[in-house]
């Protein structure tokens, strides 16, 4: 079973920024798939950045620019730095990844205010 453990999360002012982390408990390389997602309340669960094997890197089109998707492969670790935050960037933020099957982080809030 593969365990995602997020940090990083908080409370900040409009155009701040943070920094999520996601440590794996396996490598990193062995996912087809690893980024992030978020929900805010009353919506559904979106992609906001993922890290695909081939080497390639979506990003919600909400975040461009402005969020930035890393890793630490010698840590097993997956970086979600985000700038210029605004308040509707305000949800839970949760780590997945997906080989065989697919995992999930508890979640990590980031709240923005105005």
């Amino acid at each position: 079973q593969v365990q995602l453990v997020e940090s990083g999360g908080g409370l900040v002012q409009a155009g701040g920024s943070l920094r999520l982390s996601c440590a794996a408990s396996r490598s990193i390389f062995e996912f087809n798939v690893m980024g992030w997602y978020r929900q805010a309340p009353g919506k559904q669960r979106e992609l906001v950045a993922a890290f695909t094997r081939g080497g390639s890197t979506n990003y919600a089109d909400s975040v461009k620019g402005r969020f930035t998707i890393s890793r630490d492969n010698a840590k097993n670790t997956v970086f979600l730095q985000m700038h210029s935050l605004k308040p509707e960037d305000t949800a839970v933020y949760y780590c997945y990844a997906r080989d065989y099957g697919d995992y999930w982080g508890q979640g990590t809030q980031v709240t923005v205010s105005s």
